[in-house]
Parts: C-alpha cells; structure tokens; sequence
C-alpha cells in the first residue's frame, strides 16, 4: 500500500499541542474552546508543553484535561516544540496541531487545518495571516514588514509562493512531523518550512483570521523585533546552509572572487599601461588572498554537500525509526474491536 494512502487510513487521532510560558490569563480560554470532536478524527488530546512557567499555566491546564509537560526552565519555544513533537508521538498521534496559548488563534479553525491532510491533499498547511488582504490583522508595521522579508526570503530559497512563514498555528501530518530534525531553540517556525520543502513534501497555506495583537502579556519571541530577525535570520541561514550547502557556500565564493576580480583587475590594468604593478603591490597580493579564499570556500561547499548526503540518510533511519515506534505505540493501544 503507498505510503499516502496509509497515512489516510491511519490519520485518527489528533494530538493538539500549545507551547506556554505564564499564560496563566489565556490558556483556559484556549483550551475550553479546543473541538472536542472533528469529521474523520476518532480522538482528541491537548498537550501543554509549560517552558518553566512561574505561574499557575500547569495546573490551570491539567484542570481542564490537558496533558502536561515541563520544562524546569524556559528552553525556548523551538526547544519546547521538540518536546511536544516527541510527546506526540509517544501518544501515538497521526496529526499534530500546533496552536499558541495566548488566544491570538481561533481554535474553531483547527477543522479548516486538518481536513486537507485527512483528504490527504497535503502533508503540512500553516495558517495564514497575509494569504487573504481581507483577514489580515491590524499589527505594527515593522511587524507586518519583518512577516514580508521573511516570506521573500524563504520563499526565494525553496523556490515556492509563501505569504506567512511565522505563524505558529499549524497542522502537521504523521508524514510531516515524523521527518522533522530540528535544532533551534529560540524558535521553529522558519525551519520546519525549510526543512518540509527541501524535503520534498506538500505545503499549503490556508487564510483564518487571526488577532494582531496580543490581549494579556507580550510575545517572548517577537518582543523586540530587531532581536528577533537577527535570531530567525540566524536560523534561517544555518537551515539553508546545512540543506543547501553548495549554493550556500557558492554564494559566498563568488562574492570573494568578485572582489578579486575587481581588485587584480585594476592591477592588470595599470600593467598594461606601466608594466608594472608599482606602487600596488599591495593590492595585487590582497586580490590573490581574496581569489585563495573563494577557491577555498567553494571547497568547504564541495565536502559540505557530500555531508548533506549522509545527513539525508540518517534523516531517513530517524523518519523510519519512528514510523516503527509509531506503529509499535498503536499496536499496544489497541483494542481486540479493533
């Protein structure tokens, strides 16, 4: 059987998981209004991963059914969506969605977010705040314009439209969140759009409407907006660079040997009208250095892509590891009705 027609089969169970740190004032809002049943998903689990909250966000959670993880300090929230995703799939989950604890999301939209991966039309669909002029919500400008280079950006290096590469509320097929190998801490949202695309794997963006600003508390993550592109910049680049590492490194040796080229070539020129480099020799000995280092640069990205073939293979023993846990997870779980 193909392995997308038994991911549809098997798509029963959704595992609805929100990263929080002292959302205290939101997360009984979240979680009351969690769907407690949706076509086509037979059972439905909230998993709070609590990133060492000091308020009460853990019990208020586990009051109202929630499975709770902790962090004995706050870790970040990629670091938290790691933990989630392993929670996940130990409680055997054939689709995850990712939802914030702070209400800026409708979870009345989780139901637009499943039902193309239950009809096994795509593989990961995001939540869009931009995709439809209409619904985008009123924030701060260097906000939005932060959301838009970013979207550009991603967009550019997965050679895919995206409008939205930074909400957090999104829906994750077994396939999608098996093959995840993620390594940033201070946040997740622009890896796993590098990660699923390089993949090879199916993305859609569907429009919601969503709150443009927080209504308790502010964002950890985007509080300080200069901070936070550095860091997503960061991340985007490393992502890029470890998938891609020839174009990466490529990019980088032709802009020094540009630089060569322009310097040496400003040598040659005044030895052809001299005959002699005098008085720059300097120059031509900095234009070799710069043409040594691209040479040497570009070599990096040659040993790096052959790295890039031994990580693709174990990223695939990891995918089929834990399709066997997953299975293995299921197998215990079921009933003899089954």
């Amino acid at each position: 059987m193909p392995e997308s027609m038994n991911m549809k089969l098997t798509s029963r169970k959704l595992v609805v998981q929100m990263p929080a740190l002292n959302e205290g004032a939101s997360i009984e809002g979240v979680l009351t209004r969690i769907p407690k049943t949706l076509p086509g998903i037979l059972k439905i689990e909230c998993l709070v991963i609590d990133d060492g909250s000091s308020d009460d966000t853990a019990a208020l959670a586990r009051t109202h059914g929630a499975i709770v993880v902790s962090h004995a300090k706050p870790r970040g929230v990629g670091a938290a969506f790691r933990t989630g995703i392993q929670r996940s799939l130990e409680l055997g989950a054939d689709i995850v969605v990712t939802i914030d604890a702070d209400g800026q999301f409708n979870p009345e939209d989780i139901a637009a977010l499943v039902a193309p991966i239950l009809a096994d039309e795509t593989d990961f669909v995001t939540a869009s705040r931009f995709s439809d002029p209409s619904m985008a919500p009123v924030m701060p400008r260097t906000k939005r314009w932060g959301n838009d280079v970013l979207a550009r950006w991603i967009s550019r290096l997965t050679g895919q439209d995206f409008r939205d590469v930074s909400c957090g509320f999104r829906a994750y097929s077994k396939n999608a969140f098996m093959r995840l190998n993620l390594l940033g801490d201070f946040t997740y949202t622009h890896e796993v759009f590098l990660s699923l695309a390089f993949a090879g794997l199916r993305i859609r963006e569907i429009p919601v409407v969503v709150r443009g600003v927080r209504e308790h508390g502010q964002s950890r993550v985007a509080a300080n907006v200069f901070g936070y592109a550095w860091r997503a910049a960061s991340i985007v680049l490393r992502t890029y660079r470890d998938y891609q590492p020839l174009k990466f490194f490529g990019a980088l040796a032709a802009i020094l040997a540009g630089i060569s080229a322009v310097v040496l070539g400003l040598v040659g020129g005044h030895w052809l009208l001299t005959g002699a480099i005098t008085p720059y020799k300097a120059f031509a000995f900095i234009g070799g250095t710069f043409l040594g280092a691209a040479l040497l640069v570009y070599l990096v990205g040659l040993l790096a892509e052959m790295q890039v073939r031994i990580r693709t293979g174990l990223e695939d023993v990891l995918f089929r590891v834990r399709r066997l846990e997953s299975r293995a997870i299921r197998d215990e779980h079921r009933t003899p009705a089954d």
